[in-house]
């Protein structure tokens, strides 16, 4: 059968798989503080998922001699849209690798991964091994109690092409950042009916800024910063509590021990209406990013995660054309 030219079916935003260079390291981190569930352990590879998430994981960590993105994946609605990927992606004359099932990832069925035009190794899939639920099981959260993963939010050089790309791709796009002229600073992008399962934002790239982390309720946020506090860990921490004009997310941002950026936050809201319109934010505009007008910290637009391509090896970057960073608002310039 003819598959016709069009793109994949993407569901959601689904896993991040991660180089670490101390395992046990960061096993403290993402199980024993931010309460990750361990689904599968062995000498080299953790799998992991939030209370709420019934799929075998949406967190792998290897063990490897870079800290690095090995790869995003997306859920593909059906076994005709992991073909459909490799269609798309073969198109565009892009490196593409068909995974099938038992040869890549664990609990992942048929799979694609590609080089998308970003830059970024992408994976593609539709089967995955089902978990028991643990929504109810209050014995065992801990830490964070991470929910879900909710988001990746991307580096990229020229964030015009990266939403580009994800609207061919089907996307939505909930919120920007825009300057006097519309030019386009950041974007946040969607398929599941949240406000996004992908973002971009300007900076040299590919490289992975941060992976995003629902849990329910505020004082889960605040209790993770608590916990660190009283570890004499809170080096961990790099930026917030806060609140996120974008999104309204209340949140948290930690560096693991490889300095792998995660977010933790609460509170944002539905974008399910065919009619949902973008909602669009002046990059003179302090709120954008702190609700609050608190000043970022630079790191957060300096420093973000490498990534591999399909050998393993390290992606170059290319630095960007617009940097949000050097957008003067107020006396100290980053705002």
């Amino acid at each position: 059968m003819s598959l016709a030219r069009s793109a994949p079916d993407v569901v959601r935003s689904a896993y991040a798989q991660l180089a670490v260079t101390d395992l046990p390291k960061s096993r403290w981190f993402w199980v024993d503080l931010l309460g990750f569930h361990v689904q599968y352990e062995d000498a080299t590879s953790l799998y992991l998922r939030g209370t709420d998430e019934l799929t075998h994981h949406s967190l792998v960590l290897r063990q490897g001699p870079l800290a690095a993105l090995e790869h995003l994946a997306y859920r593909v609605r059906t076994p005709l849209d992991v073909d459909r990927a490799e269609k798309f992606f073969t198109e565009l004359g892009l490196p593409v690798c068909r995974v099938p099932a038992g040869q890549g990832t664990r609990g992942v069925g048929d799979a694609v991964r590609v080089v998308d035009p970003l830059g970024f190794p992408v994976e593609f899939f539709h089967e995955i091994d089902r978990a028991e639920r643990l929504i109810q099981r209050y014995d065992l959260h801990r830490g964070a109690q991470v929910a879900r993963l909710d988001h990746f939010n991307i580096c990229t050089a020229d964030i015009p092409a990266a939403y580009a790309h994800y609207t061919s791709l089907g996307f939505g796009c909930s919120e920007t950042i825009e300057g006097d002229e519309h030019e386009l600073y950041a974007a946040w992008m969607y398929r599941k009916q949240t406000v996004h399962d992908v973002a971009f934002t300007g900076g040299a790239g590919p490289r992975l800024h941060h992976l995003g982390l629902a849990t329910h309720e505020s004082h889960q946020v605040l209790r993770t910063a608590d916990i660190l506090g009283a570890l004499h860990e809170e080096r961990y921490i790099e930026r917030g509590p806060g609140r996120h004009g974008v999104s309204n997310a209340f949140y948290l941002y930690l560096r693991d021990p490889d300095g792998h950026r995660v977010e933790i936050y609460t509170s944002d809201y539905y974008t399910g209406d065919p009619d949902h319109e973008t909602y669009r934010w002046n990059v003179h505009d302090d709120r954008r990013r702190d609700f609050w007008g608190n000043a970022v910290i630079e790191s957060w637009y300096k420093e973000a995660t490498p990534v591999l391509d399909l050998d393993g090896r390290q992606q170059p970057t290319i630095d960007a054309n617009l940097d949000e960073s050097a957008v003067h608002v107020g006396a100290d310039g980053l705002g």
